[in-house]
């Protein structure tokens, strides 16, 4: 196994990785596997601050990665 270099939570400034779709932004702020294990298990998620038109200063909470990386670009 490795170890997760992402696993301490940071904040939006510092985001692990920045994804973005549609006015939809996902900011990585933790990583509960490590990135070469979250290809294989459909349920791997991150701790994300989100904003969208609906909510442009953003929420938090865990997403799945799977539903982050379906059609979006990564921008960091």
């Amino acid at each position: 196994m490795s170890k997760n270099l992402c696993g301490k939570t940071v904040t939006k400034d510092k985001a692990y990785e920045v994804w973005s779709r549609g006015g939809w932004t996902w900011y990585c702020l933790k990583k509960y596997q490590a990135p070469q294990n979250e290809d294989s298990n459909p349920y791997a998620r991150w701790f994300c601050l989100v904003t969208s038109p609906f909510v442009p200063e953003g929420e938090m909470g865990d997403v799945y990665v799977r539903d982050i990386k379906q059609g979006s670009w990564r921008i960091k």
